[in-house]
């Protein structure tokens, strides 16, 4: 099983499926079945019963679970969509994310 390389609070874009192109934050990611939830994106419709929250009932729109192939990180420096890698840190010796395109490391 291949390393996740995109995490919660993560600024991404949807590339296939009905919300191509949508750019949203990580909400939750689901490492064990490979999927995310990104804010605004793959939306559905839930029924839901009246609860303290929500008296009145009725359908709310919310996000879906995203497979982590069909998302792809937005690269801090550019803005552009780029491809994550990993490598050691000179300083700390830690594996640090780095956008592929700038070189920039991943907060």
């Amino acid at each position: 099983m291949a390393k996740i390389k995109i995490i919660k609070n993560d600024i991404v874009v949807v590339t296939t499926g009905n919300s191509k192109g949508v750019k949203g934050k990580v909400i939750k990611v689901f490492p064990k079945e490979n999927k995310a939830m990104v804010e605004g994106a793959n939306l559905i419709s839930k029924h839901t019963k009246p609860n303290a929250a929500n008296p009145q009932g009725g359908i709310v729109k919310q996000e879906a679970k995203i497979h982590i192939s069909n998302l792809v990180l937005i690269d801090p420096k550019s803005g552009d969509a780029t491809k994550v890698g990993r490598k050691k840190d000179v300083k700390s010796g830690k594996l640090v994310r780095f956008a592929k395109k700038t070189g920039e490391v991943i907060k």
